[in-house]
């Protein structure tokens, strides 16, 4: 795709999504930027117990965007990793392993109060940075014939917590919202788009955090 010149401190930058998301790459691309996908190798998303719940995600994100930068990055591009989680009781629900864990997962999530956290990590040749946002999410309670429908019909075992909120479960069972709805679908598009607006034009300074 063609080098990506809005904002202008963007112009002569290579955008690439490092992600096999296919909803992250179709929020990306409500942004308007120009961009291409690149897959990512494996990378050990596994983290220790002692890890606060709320640094899960943004480490995981920076991890992916290590790997990309050790593997594959060129001094033109700006890559873009992402993590999310979904923490109730302090514990941190990643994608369910089969229909067995996604039903519990939404056990625990019925009628209660959840914190989506995706952090986002943005590279580039001299500089990065990395940033987490925090969306708060109350499901109403949920019979077991409705957990059961979800999970036959829509088979999320690539989510997080089990749920993508803009399916049919975030009809029915998303009473509150308090943050960005698109977090919880996995990319924090203001946040994101805030982060690119920050990054220096090149040869213009370092930003490292």
């Amino acid at each position: 795709m063609s080098k990506y010149s809005f904002p202008d401190n963007l112009s002569g930058r290579h955008i690439i999504l490092a992600s096999g998301s296919p909803r992250r790459k179709e929020l990306l691309s409500r942004l308007g930027i120009p961009f291409d996908v690149a897959r990512l190798d494996e990378v050990d998303e596994s983290f220790a117990p002692e890890t606060p719940a709320m640094e899960v995600a943004p480490m995981l994100a920076r991890r992916k965007a290590e790997h990309y930068r050790q593997t594959h990055m060129r001094s033109d591009e700006v890559v873009i990793t992402a993590d999310t989680v979904v923490i109730v009781d302090n514990t941190v629900l990643g994608k369910p392993a089969d229909e067995n864990e996604a039903r519990r997962m939404l056990e625990m999530l019925s009628g209660r109060t959840h914190h989506v956290v995706t952090g986002v990590d943005v590279e580039w040749a001299d500089g990065s940075l990395c940033r987490s946002a925090i969306t708060e999410v109350t499901f109403a309670p949920l019979e077991e014939h409705e957990i059961e429908h979800y999970i036959r019909q829509y088979k999320p075992m690539d989510k997080a917590g089990a749920y993508g909120i803009q399916e049919w479960i975030g009809c029915i069972a998303v009473s509150r919202i308090e943050g960005s709805f698109y977090n919880v679908m996995g990319l924090p598009l203001h946040l994101l788009y805030t982060m690119l607006c920050n990054i220096p034009p090149i040869h213009c300074g370092i930003i490292i955090e």
